[in-house]
């Protein structure tokens, strides 16, 4: 408990110095600073190379070369759990035992900034501990490249390969409190080269990536060798003034797991939970993975589903095939629909017109999520899990958002099917 006290108090005092700070000035133009929709502000005038420092916002200035804005992320979970007698037989064969628990997810510090150059060019940086490992970790960092001759931006450095709108997104933002289960299988970053952009005429946009573990070897989420990545779709409809969005896409990946071997691990969407889907490791000198993603919004709904299939296949063993998808439904309760950014082609952060800090009520978010993951084929029998999961989100600042959620889970594994019930709720400050 001291601990945790030790994080969030010096939190809480950087996000009060941090709400001033959300608006962007008039004299200010924006910029991108990745592709999971973030942004920067950089002064229109020539304060940028004046010798002393401007100060743009409190968590932002404008230095002799770069603008430099620092961040920080924190995620605390609580997950309480009523399961079924064959559930806790499944359990018991697994060796675990889940009880109700409170858990620090993650925090982390950003700091990122664009240089004075002609050409757009951003920096980024980011350092998270990580609940789970209970280690510190570099995360998404890198440069940006704006190229507009090719109608969009290069990264390089560390970042997420863009395999799945909901995967490229910042972690902070979706609708649910946990990506699907079938996304498990692909690492959450890599370390390489990626070109993304949107061609407005054609209203065609695309995410082309090739990554290596060089610098990543050995890293938690270094699980390939190498893999290259394609993701390309368009946007039948694109209407900002009537907010309508129509968006449909095409993810392929393929990629040489580490030593020959992979192992599937994956959670039941909650991350105080154990990896319930196990595969152990088997036989894989390369993989192949294709999936889609189709996102309608129309004013307050917006209605999506992701598919995929994954794909493992080895010289001297078995093939083996692992399929998932999920399907999701929100309503804006009060009104304020979620941005659609082209730069990246993903949905952004829920906008709040007025704070609980200002004599409002925030913002409140509806969602549907029902996903499933089968990780059964051949020799491996790592299970299958169901989850329909409906909640609420309360967006009480622009940075400070709160989810109550309750998912039904059916696993089906070792000959048995069990059934559980998840109790969650989730505090997010976001500074970004």
């Amino acid at each position: 408990m001291r601990t945790l006290s030790l994080l969030i108090l010096p939190l809480l005092t950087m996000v009060a110095f941090c709400a001033v700070a959300q608006e962007t000035r008039p004299e200010e133009k924006v910029v991108p600073n990745g592709s999971d929709g973030l942004e920067l502000t950089v002064p229109k005038d020539d304060s940028i190379n004046t010798k002393k420092p401007e100060v743009v916002s409190p968590q932002e200035i404008a230095a002799p070369f770069s603008t430099f804005r620092i961040g920080l992320g924190f995620i605390y979970d609580g997950t309480a759990y009523k399961q079924s007698a064959v559930f806790k037989q499944q359990m018991d064969s697994m060796n675990l035992k889940l009880n109700a628990t409170t858990k620090l997810r993650d925090f982390r510090i950003l700091g990122s900034g664009v240089f004075r150059t002609k050409r757009t060019l951003a920096w980024k940086f980011a350092f998270m501990y990580d609940g789970s490992a209970n280690a510190w970790l570099v995360r998404e960092s890198g440069f940006t490249i704006g190229v507009p001759e090719l109608w969009g931006h290069i990264f390089i450095g560390r970042t997420k390969e863009g395999f799945s709108m909901i995967k490229v997104m910042n972690g902070h933002s979706p609708w649910t409190n946990e990506r699907q289960m079938a996304l498990d299988p692909i690492p959450i970053l890599a370390d390489g080269i990626k070109w993304f952009g949107f061609e407005p005429r054609t209203r065609i946009f695309w995410n082309l990536g090739a990554f290596n573990d060089a610098i990543s070897n050995g890293q938690g989420f270094s699980t390939f060798e190498w893999q290259y990545v394609a993701r390309v779709g368009y946007m039948p409809i694109y209407d900002k003034e009537n907010q309508r969005t129509m968006h449909v896409a095409l993810n392929l990946r393929y990629g040489k797991p580490n030593n020959g071997q992979f192992a599937i691990k994956s959670r039941p969407q909650s991350n105080p939970t154990p990896f319930l889907l196990t595969s152990g490791s088997f036989a894989a000198d390369r993989s192949d993975h294709i999936g889609y993603e189709i996102y309608y919004s129309n004013k307050r709904l917006t209605v999506g589903s992701e598919g995929m299939v994954h794909r493992f296949h080895s010289n001297n063993g078995e093939d083996h095939q692992f399929y998932g998808g999920d399907v999701l439904i929100s309503y804006a309760l009060t009104g304020t629909t979620r941005p659609y950014k082209t730069v990246g082609s993903i949905y952004g952060f829920v906008p709040v017109r007025k704070s609980v800090f200002k004599g409002g009520w925030g913002e409140f978010e509806a969602v549907l999520h029902a996903s499933t993951f089968n990780v059964n084929d051949g020799s491996v029998k790592g299970g299958q899990f169901w989850r329909i999961t409906p909640m609420v989100n309360w967006y009480l600042t622009r940075i400070i958002r709160m989810e109550f959620t309750y998912g039904y889970g059916i696993f089906d594994r070792f000959g048995l099917r069990g059934t559980t019930s998840f109790f969650e709720s989730r505090i997010q400050f976001t500074v970004m």
